[in-house]
């Protein structure tokens, strides 16, 4: 596979991880990096060793030839900025979620099907190994059929002080974690015929949720109901574990904290300790998640290469998009919402 190059656009918080990611991988080298804020821009490039650095999307495309471009900004410069490659034939990763409301993630990604380019969205969560671990033994069979399921994220991170930005959002939670519960639960069980939501505001000092309740009915027929929440304070508090119940007809399953699996079956017993990738450069706090962005580059890359597609394309992740704004169309009407009726 020949290398391919390309443009980092954004240089927040996030930034400096997704470009380690890429430095984890082969097959990619970013050649310059876009930021309104030029100071924090030349931080992060110099950081990188990146000589290009630029304010300005259309001038940086005008002087780099590059092979896709990876948006790492907020979420309100997503389409502008995907839409302005794409107009150009440009490939391009979003971050999640892809746009600010389901109407418009679906136009980008019909524009990108016009445009005949390629539209990835950077959904990492899926890729942490103990959650793969439990998809392969759901493959497997081992748990029968599935009864049904429980997805938790629930802790008291400070998330507000890396990210102080996310106070302000009306939307939090079901756009922010919830993008990712919401994708975990249809990579593990499936799509959704309905749902129905519960949400809350814990902390005064912020404008949106960050407590909801979604439970969905499979099209399989069996229930999910993911809880997420940062205003929960539990005795082993583990952010930014994912703790997933599954009880099947012939057994039941756990991951529990430090990514320890239980299952229980008519064989007896288990215990499955899933070992997490190290990175020198991920931040302690949050090196699960930082792990899993490496496996989701490679993903992603090796679509951009021609080799194998990308679990988490555009049109794909329009599905995880119709549940998050379905849950709050369900919150706000106090009503199950069917996922069929919700576009």
């Amino acid at each position: 596979m020949r290398e391919l190059r390309f443009a980092l656009i954004g240089a927040g918080f996030w930034a400096h991880y997704q470009m380690c990611g890429w430095q984890s991988v082969d097959g990619a080298r970013c050649v310059a990096i876009c930021d309104p804020a030029e100071s924090r821009a030349w931080a992060l490039a110099e950081k990188h060793g990146i000589s290009h650095v630029y304010c300005e999307l259309r001038k940086m495309l005008d002087e780099q030839s590059v092979d896709f471009i990876d948006i790492v900004s907020s979420v309100e410069s997503h389409v502008p900025v995907a839409r302005v490659a794409l107009e150009r034939g440009i490939a391009t990763i979003c971050q999640k979620p892809l746009a600010e409301s389901l109407a418009a993630a679906r136009a980008i990604s019909d524009f990108a099907t016009q445009q005949a380019v390629k539209l990835l969205v950077h959904e990492n969560w899926r890729w942490q190994t103990p959650l793969r671990k439990v998809k392969q033994i759901l493959e497997s069979g081992r748990l029968g059929q599935i009864v049904r399921a429980r997805i938790d994220y629930a802790n008291s991170f400070p998330v507000f002080e890396n990210q102080p930005a996310l106070k302000e959002m009306t939307q939090f939670i079901l756009t922010d974690i919830g993008t990712h519960i919401l994708d975990v639960s249809r990579f593990l069980f499936g799509e959704a015929s309905e749902l129905y939501c519960q949400t809350r505001r814990m902390r005064p000092d912020i404008r949106g949720e960050d407590v909801a309740t979604v439970m969905m009915r499979k099209e399989s027929g069996f229930t999910v109901t993911c809880n997420m929440s940062y205003a929960s304070k539990w005795e082993y508090d583990r952010f930014p574990q994912t703790m997933v119940a599954v009880e099947g007809t012939a057994g039941g399953l756990t991951l529990g904290n430090d990514y320890q699996i239980r299952l229980v079956d008519q064989n007896g017993d288990e215990e499955i300790s899933v070992p997490i990738p190290q990175y020198a450069w991920a931040n302690p706090d949050y090196a699960l998640i930082h792990s899993s962005i490496v496996d989701c580059h490679r993903n992603l890359l090796a679509d951009l290469a021609g080799e194998n597609p990308a679990e988490t394309t555009a049109a794909d992740n329009l599905r995880t998009l119709q549940l998050v704004y379905a849950a709050y169309d369900s919150a706000s009407h106090d009503s199950v919402q069917k996922l069929a009726e919700f576009q």
